[in-house]
């Protein structure tokens, strides 16, 4: 246990938008609040920089875990964010130019002493679809490119793929498509914006019946459940947003090996809290910006991921 009360910030999307009985963010807040930890809420505008220094205006909070009315907002003031002990940085994608910025004011943070999760470098270099091209071996055969032609090759020589941007969440945009769809030309057409900007196209894994499953990972290591999102029957998308139920099951043996391959690298860049998606035996997505799952699983299990996370974090300062 730290010697003094962690001073905890949470950047964040609208902390009265969430849904808080599934919301990964909220489990982290009521385990610092469990810790006596003093809790500053930002969202990005409340962040900026002056003469290199990073500051934002800070919110104190605090947390309940009441579905209903699950914070109170206490008094703000500017902070040096700096002097927080730990960072959470939350914010959902869109990954756009405004997210990069707020990661270079973090950076300025980390400088100063805070421990930023996850390490903003990470955050710039670890595209949740593309970061998949660092583990090859555990990943299904990956085409990242603008080339309509080539996109429609691909197609054709494998059959069924599934295409998707690389700059999207909660299953937007992603399409299965079969050898023979008449579609697929503006499906290629409307992802690559005519050939302007670079889309994802995968080997289709027909194991996604039986769910995409989400591993999460602290400091390198996996909880040992997964989360599974099994797709409905009029859908392809693995995504709860799109409607998929869930299970809960086991790490198999190939999830573990998947888990062994990529968290130690995740570990070394600073990434201490990481989802990664698997389906059948392949590794699709390595998500490190907000990743949840946390309170699903904690339910089903008994468990208290978040606590483990701050265990990783005491670790670390």
């Amino acid at each position: 246990m730290a010697a003094h009360a962690l001073k905890v910030g949470m950047v964040m999307d609208p902390i009265g938008s969430i849904t808080p009985k599934k919301d990964s963010s909220l489990a982290m807040l009521l385990e610092a609040s469990r810790r006596g930890a003093e809790i500053h809420y930002f969202e990005q505008q409340h962040l900026r920089m002056l003469s290199g220094k990073a500051t934002g205006l800070s919110t104190r909070l605090t947390v309940r875990d009441d579905n209903d009315d699950w914070f109170d907002f206490g008094e703000q003031r500017e902070v040096e964010l700096g002097d927080l002990d730990v960072i959470l940085m939350r914010k959902d994608p869109p990954f756009d130019m405004e997210y990069v910025y707020t990661t270079y004011i973090l950076d300025r943070a980390k400088l100063a002493g805070a421990l930023v999760v996850n390490a903003p470098q990470a955050l710039r270099d670890m595209n949740e679809k593309a970061y998949t091209a660092w583990f090859p071996d555990c990943t299904p055969l990956t085409l990242v490119t603008r080339s309509m032609p080539e996109m429609k090759a691909f197609l054709a020589e494998h059959g069924r793929i599934v295409v998707k941007p690389l700059d999207g969440m909660g299953g937007r945009s992603i399409f299965v498509i079969s050898q023979g769809d008449n579609n697929a030309n503006v499906i290629f057409e409307t992802l690559t914006d005519y050939g302007q900007r670079f889309a994802m196209a995968q080997v289709y894994i027909p194991e996604i019946a039986l769910g995409d499953k989400r591993i999460l990972l602290i400091d390198g290591e996996p909880v040992p459940y997964a989360l599974a999102r099994i797709p409905t029957g009029d859908d392809n998308r693995g995504n709860m947003v799109a409607g998929a139920t869930t299970k809960v099951q086991d790490l198999s043996a190939t999830d573990r090996r998947i888990c062994a391959m990529v968290g130690p690298v995740l570990r070394d860049q600073g990434v201490l809290f990481a989802g990664i998606d698997v389906i059948g035996d392949y590794m699709t997505e390595v998500n490190v910006t907000s990743p949840t799952g946390i309170r699903e699983l904690d339910r089903s299990f008994d468990l208290n991921i978040a606590g483990l996370m701050f265990d990783a974090i005491e670790r670390h300062l």
